[in-house]
């Protein structure tokens, strides 16, 4: 039996991480997890895998849980609590589903533990890839790629050699308003950008697919995962969402993995590797879908994808920059503080602004991550 620790269990790849252990009872076993501020729901999780140890957010709400949980459960909070659980000595594998840059610390640590590691916490590698891999290759920890594009350029690797790859080509939906023109945007409410027609994920994530942002951190993180340089690295737009992604080989083949838009699959593929487990649900029917479509990625439209690749390229920490700003700016936006368009606006003003320092180090990040959100705030 396989032991698991979690990052962020309420969260969408959290619960759905769940899902795959509550299928597989004999496989998985949860050791440990961590929540944010949703305590009702951590309590229904508790009662149902018993883990060892859970870590919250806050204190007041650690001291509330600690109140209701048998001595056997250990309680813990904030980033000690992340970190710790990240390390839990009995977890086989640790999956980090949580949002943000709030993942970096705690996945070093658990590189540092020699733990091996399903990544679905884009942000990490985006903040502070070199260190990350830096440290992966040190340690000889495997990083396994939860999300599906990631996953799927995994999968087609088996295999294979790296050498031989001429480029990656990375799908994307296009996101809520894939079928609106930049004037068609002025105006739009945080109501529609949240209706994703593929995929079924949390705010932020949703709100970065219709920005295209969520596809700009993806191709940095593959930059990273896989040593690509930028210039072989393709998106395109497909908007059914069955090719994952694609990797072109130096003779021409193209290899694909192709699936329904169930994000179940990709975690439970990391948690098995490199086996594979029965999954229930809906096959993939290529005759029932009929078409699959592909188009261009106009980079004048979709700007935060041109903003990544522009700071992939620079390079160092214009990268942490680069999600810093959009974090900020997303969340004001959800907040209905500023207009959907005015997030791009921000991520360009914050990297127009910063002078880039090549290879930081993790305190130099975590001081740009902290710099730039104040930034972008006092904007507003």
């Amino acid at each position: 039996m396989k032991k698991i620790s979690l990052l962020g269990a309420t969260g969408s790849i959290g619960t759905q991480t769940l899902d795959v252990i509550r299928e597989h009872p004999d496989e998985f076993k949860l050791t440990a997890m961590t929540v944010g501020r949703n305590i009702e729901e951590a309590r229904k999780m508790i009662v149902e895998f018993s883990p060892q140890m859970i870590s919250v957010q806050r204190k007041e709400d650690a001291e509330l849980l600690k109140n209701e949980m048998p001595s056997s459960v250990k309680v813990l909070y904030g980033e000690e609590g992340l970190v710790e659980v990240a390390c839990h000595q009995d977890a086989d594998i640790l999956v980090n589903a949580v949002l943000g840059s709030v993942g970096l610390h705690p996945t070093l640590q658990a590189i540092e533990a020699g733990k091996m590691i399903a990544i679905a916490n884009k942000e990490t590698l985006v903040t502070a890839g070199h260190l990350v891999m830096e440290a992966a290759r040190k340690k000889n920890t495997t990083l396994l790629p939860v999300d599906s594009e990631h996953s799927a350029i995994f999968q087609a690797l088996q295999g294979e050699q790296e050498k031989n790859i001429e480029k990656l080509i990375i799908t994307a939906s296009g996101g809520s308003f894939r079928d609106r023109t930049r004037e068609e945007l002025v105006g739009v409410t945080v109501t529609e950008a949240l209706k994703h027609p593929n995929w079924s994920m949390g705010a932020k994530i949703t709100i970065d697919s219709a920005s295209m942002m969520n596809k700009g951190l993806e191709v940095i993180e593959a930059h990273w995962l896989f040593d690509i340089p930028y210039d072989q690295i393709e998106v395109v737009q497909h908007r059914e969402s069955i090719i994952h992604s694609m990797i072109q080989f130096h003779d021409s083949s193209v290899m694909a993995q192709l699936g329904t838009p169930d994000m179940r699959v990709p975690i439970q593929y990391a948690l098995t590797y490199p086996d594979r487990l029965i999954r229930p649900g809906k096959r993939l029917d290529l005759v029932e879908m009929g078409k699959l479509h592909f188009e261009e990625m106009d980079l004048n439209r979709f700007r935060c994808l041109a903003f990544a690749y522009e700071a992939g390229r620079i390079g160092g920490s214009m990268t942490t920059v680069l999600n810093a700003a959009n974090e900020a700016a997303v969340s004001m936006f959800l907040e209905n503080k500023i207009s959907f368009l005015d997030i791009e606006a921000c991520i360009e003003k914050a990297m127009s602004t910063h002078q880039v320092i090549h290879r930081p180090d993790l305190e130099t990040i975590h001081e740009i991550d902290q710099q730039t959100r104040q930034l972008v705030l006092s904007w507003l």
